[in-house]
């Protein structure tokens, strides 16, 4: 049988696979649901399996292939050991190495040149590369960090809307809007917030961005507040000798007229995607071990 590569692309609210051969060229691509290995590991890795296992059908190969195929797979929450191990040893891949989403959407989006990504979604990282030296800002998870990400956009903004529901800060039609779906119950609106995981929280990011962009008061100071944290954290990629930024994520293009004019020189657009950085690390960690 022969051998394949995969690239993961594991996030918290959807998972891309790809499989190629062992030169990267890519041969199929397939994509399931969310793959925080944090707040929902067995998801995780369902989701990874089945991502892997369509791509495989998507490239008219056998998804039993899966098995003998060598992967990198990048996810959120790699700095966080325990999570990493169990994920690893579960894994359906005849050899596996899980690295930040962050690194590979670097590679994705640079290729091998010197600068950083700020990766905004659900969560929010930022990943520099100087020479052979590779670090990272963030990324520590919604329940702790995450500070300018979609999750917490959309907490802020469920917040906002029960401060206006009591009457402590001003309501606007985008608070409103949250209490109408939630049959202006406030208890919904908690019971919701209690088991929601990040990803369902950030369904309400571009919401915020939708009504800011029509002068919603509650909406632009939610943004505001957000833009302030993600330029804090470009001024630390700055600080590392940082001089090119590829902002990516879901958030990446409505964030950016957010941010302060001073980064806006820094940007670059992406070369290639977080999926393509993935396949390009798996042809050079294994097409050498690997034989068709």
């Amino acid at each position: 049988m022969a051998t394949y590569l995969i690239g993961i692309d594991g996030g918290g609210t959807s998972c891309r696979a790809a499989v190629a051969d062992l030169n990267g060229r890519i041969l199929g691509r397939a994509k399931s649901g969310a793959a925080n290995i944090l707040t929902d590991p067995e998801t995780a890795l369902e989701n990874i399996t089945d991502a892997a296992r369509a791509a495989f059908e998507d490239g008219g190969l056998d998804a039993a292939g899966i098995r003998a195929a060598y992967a990198i797979v990048g996810v959120a929450g790699h700095n966080v050991g325990d999570a990493v191990h169990d994920l690893g040893r579960r894994l359906p891949f005849a050899a596996a190495q899980i690295e930040s989403d962050g690194l590979i959407a670097l590679q994705g989006a640079l290729g091998d040149m010197d600068g950083a990504v700020a990766i905004l979604g659900t969560g929010a990282i930022y990943i520099a590369r100087r020479g052979e030296t590779v670090s990272s800002i963030g990324g520590w998870g919604f329940t702790i960090g995450d500070h300018g990400s979609g999750a917490r956009i959309g907490h802020a903004l469920l917040q906002e809307s029960l401060l206006g529901y009591d009457g402590i800060h001003a309501a606007s039609a985008v608070t409103d809007s949250v209490l109408s779906e939630f049959k202006y119950d406030p208890r919904n609106v908690v019971d919701f917030a209690r088991l929601a995981k990040p990803g369902e929280f950030a369904r309400y990011a571009p919401r915020v961005f939708d009504f800011a962009a029509g002068g919603d008061p509650v909406a632009t100071r939610i943004l505001k507040s957000s833009a302030a944290m993600v330029d804090e954290a470009l001024d630390a990629l700055i600080a590392r000798e940082t001089r090119t930024i590829c902002l990516l994520g879901g958030l990446a293009s409505l964030y950016r007229l957010w941010l302060a004019e001073r980064h806006q020189p820094l940007f670059v657009d992406a070369k290639g995607d977080a999926l393509t950085g993935a396949v390009t690390l798996a042809a050079r960690r294994f097409g050498s071990r690997t034989e068709s």
